[in-house]
């Protein structure tokens, strides 16, 4: 079949893609090292979908803001089925797949801080009841290769906490949010041998939103931050298996700023 008869024989549709339409007609722009260069570029911003990706996003939003009122409302009521693993993707499961149990949880969106009163500790970490969590493959992932997973880690309970954020660090946090890698102790390579490969969306350097570097304290202070999250992602992603980038956007690029979520590309090592 020639690449022409391909792409006929998979039609668009206009709500998640499958994984033939990503292949076919959204193919991924970005290789893993240039993702782990832009997740570690100080501007999260840099991670992008396939541009006609985002169109067919930006217009299942809307319709399905329109249905249900909001994101937020949709994802609590429908999408996120706390506790229980993700039988709904159209891309198949998250990687790993978590072992929790097949006991369903609700919660309407006025319950969902409510529901973690007295959890410790009150903040996502390798410790967190199954209940409070939903892990599912992003229905709408970045553009990444085919053996990249993009899953999300959905929470009930805070990724920010006060407790977690000193107030020095707090309005870095805000502008530039939290990341971190596992799996490889190589560096990812430097930014400017992969800002090419956004050409396309006019990225330069002048235009990324960077905080300046911090003291040694800030820098120690961002870690501790960020460490919650790195622990849930070694115990669920385990090093001798995987590599991943995981971040959580600040809230300038949260698309669902009412809940709180963590975003892992993950790669199986060889």
């Amino acid at each position: 079949m020639t690449a022409a008869e391909t792409v006929v024989a998979v039609p668009i549709g206009t709500g998640p893609p499958t994984r033939e339409e990503l292949r076919v007609h959204y193919p991924a722009q970005f290789t893993w090292e240039q993702l782990r260069a832009f997740v570690n570029s100080g501007d999260l911003g840099l991670l992008k979908r396939h541009k006609a990706l985002q169109q067919r996003y930006n217009l299942w939003v809307a319709g399905i803001k329109t249905e249900h009122g909001s994101m937020v409302n949709y994802l609590v009521n429908r999408r996120l089925q706390w506790g229980m693993p993700d039988t709904l993707s159209l891309l198949g499961p998250p990687f790993p797949q978590d072992g929790i149990p097949s006991v369903a949880t609700s919660a309407a969106l006025t319950d969902l801080q409510s529901t973690a009163t007295g959890l410790s500790p009150p903040y996502l970490s390798m410790s967190t009841p199954g209940e409070y969590l939903s892990v599912i493959t992003n229905d709408w992932p970045y553009s990444v290769p085919a053996s990249v997973t993009h899953t999300l880690v959905w929470t009930k309970i805070p990724i920010f906490h006060p407790s977690l954020i000193d107030p020095s660090i707090q309005a870095r946090i805000d502008q530039d949010g939290l990341w971190g890698f596992t799996g490889s102790s190589i560096p990812p390579p430097p930014l400017e041998d992969c800002l090419e490969a956004l050409s396309d969306w006019g990225v330069t350097r002048e235009k990324m939103i960077v905080s300046e570097s911090g003291t040694e304290e800030e820098e120690a202070l961002v870690k501790k931050a960020g460490a919650p999250v790195h622990a849930y992602v070694l115990s669920k992603w385990k090093e001798e298996d995987w590599e991943t980038a995981w971040f959580v956007n600040p809230p300038r690029l949260q698309s669902v700023p009412g809940l709180a979520h963590v975003h892992v590309f993950a790669r199986r090592k060889d």
